[in-house]
């Protein structure tokens, strides 16, 4: 005990020393999202459709917690960093394939006049600035697209990261990201960039940007096998990859780059809430990709939420996912969400989706009937038809 009062003592006085000398904060926060899930239609053991009754966490966001601080240097700038942690709150598992720090972890200057400098592993523009203005940033992963295709679920972070992102000057904000492959020799390899750019006036809200993912992995053994080996391939890259588990687009983890466009647009009416998106994902192949033509998904995507009361949203959300080029594959997925506050940091959520595939996508080298798969969530059906109904509570702090 009186080791613990020495250390206590001992680092109240280093607080006490950092605060004679600059301005600073250290803040601990995180969240826990933890539901009751219900899949109808997706894949045993047996490669045949079962019902499955499980607990799943990270419905409506990911389960974090993570330490943030700034201090001020003087003159309006600022250091600031950021470590934030993904796991899995059933098992205790690290999310984010395993990695301690694997949703971001940055350290970087700030200031008012001049925008924001950082460096790490971080999020893109794309995700930043496009993604707040659609369905997902409301209702999480049920309302995403198929097997996360265009990163709009959040699926892929970016390692040795340089980002900068503008203030905001009458509305308008830009960010640009590039990442550094690190490969000695080929200064390009496993390089990953990205842009984008927003705009707000009123209740109108646009954005759009680019995101671009090269896979340094030049080796001819890269994967184009099924779930859970997809990964594999993509391991040569600054980027994660947008492959969750899903057969909608895993074979393609052997692709040479991935490209995607997005733009959103968002307006508010009163207790209402309109937003429309468009992506444009390619998943070209190289001689080691194990596929012959570039993979394309064209999606487009609406939601309407209506702020019931001011505890209580419901939403609607639409998602047409079409793909061509290697495989031809079309996915209509509804989703419909509520949530409620019981408090300022503590909600209880009902989502539920349907989703309904055409078509053909690849499986391995072989080309095969399309399976639904709703958001995200890695659950392939057998079949052409999948619903999911999730019931959960999510608590910040």
């Amino acid at each position: 005990m009186k080791r613990i009062a020495l250390s206590t003592l001992s680092l109240a006085l280093l607080g006490v020393t950092g605060v004679a000398h600059a301005q600073s904060s250290v803040t601990l926060y995180g969240l826990i999202d933890e539901s009751v899930q219900f899949v109808h239609n997706t894949q045993n053991s047996a490669g045949k459709n079962s019902n499955l009754t499980q607990m799943y966490g990270g419905n409506l966001q990911g389960d974090r917690f993570g330490l943030k601080g700034t201090e001020d240097l003087g003159g309006g700038l600022k250091a600031i960093f950021q470590l934030e942690n993904g796991f899995d709150v059933n098992t205790g598992k690290l999310g984010q394939g395993g990695k301690m720090f694997g949703r971001q972890a940055y350290v970087g200057l700030t200031g008012d006049q001049w925008g924001t400098f950082t460096l790490g592993r971080q999020y893109d523009p794309v995700v930043d600035l496009v993604q707040p203005l659609t369905g997902d940033n409301y209702f999480g992963s049920t309302f995403a697209t198929p097997g996360d295709v265009d990163n709009n679920d959040n699926s892929s972070r970016t390692n040795n990261a340089i980002k900068y992102t503008s203030p905001v000057w009458g509305g308008f904000q830009f960010e640009g990201l590039y990442a550094l492959g690190g490969v000695a020799g080929s200064t390009g390899s496993g390089q990953t960039w990205s842009g984008a750019a927003t705009f707000a006036t009123g209740p109108f809200s646009v954005a759009a940007g680019y995101f671009r993912a090269d896979n340094g992995n030049t080796l001819a053994s890269r994967t184009t096998g099924t779930p859970p080996n997809q990964t594999v391939g993509w391991n040569g890259s600054t980027s994660d990859g947008t492959f969750d588990g899903s057969l909608v687009n895993g074979a393609y983890s052997a692709a040479k780059s991935i490209g995607i466009a997005q733009v959103a647009a968002q307006y508010v009416a009163g207790p209402f809430t309109v937003n429309l998106r468009y992506s444009n994902a390619q998943y070209k192949p190289d001689a080691n990709s194990g596929f012959g033509s570039t993979e394309k998904y064209n999606v487009g995507g609406v939601y309407l939420g209506y702020q019931a009361t001011p505890a209580m949203l419901v939403g609607v959300g639409y998602i047409y996912t079409k793909a061509t080029g290697d495989a031809s594959a079309t996915y209509n997925q509804i989703s419909l969400g509520g949530d409620y506050n019981l408090s300022k940091r503590t909600d209880v959520y009902l989502v539920g989706a349907w989703q309904h595939a055409s078509g053909q996508q690849r499986d391995g080298n072989s080309l095969v009937s399309a399976g639904a798969s709703i958001g995200s969530y890695g659950n392939p059906s057998a079949s052409n038809t999948q619903e999911m109904v999730s019931l959960g509570i999510r608590h910040k702090f």
